[in-house]
């Protein structure tokens, strides 16, 4: 996994923490929601990189 889809990753990973957390603060359950996805999508990516890299 190169450096730049890690950066990618974990940039998904905190802006998704992030959105969740502004979403708990103002009891917004759709950005809620839109965190936890964005949060998923850069642990999923990041999991598929890994066994990428497994298979090298």
């Amino acid at each position: 996994m190169g450096i730049g889809d890690k950066i990618e990753n974990a940039k998904d990973q905190m802006a998704g923490k992030a959105k969740g957390a502004a979403g708990e603060a103002t009891d917004n359950e759709e950005l809620q929601a839109e965190g936890k996805g964005q949060e998923t999508k850069g642990n999923l990516k990041a999991a598929g990189e890994n066994v990428k890299d497994a298979f090298k």
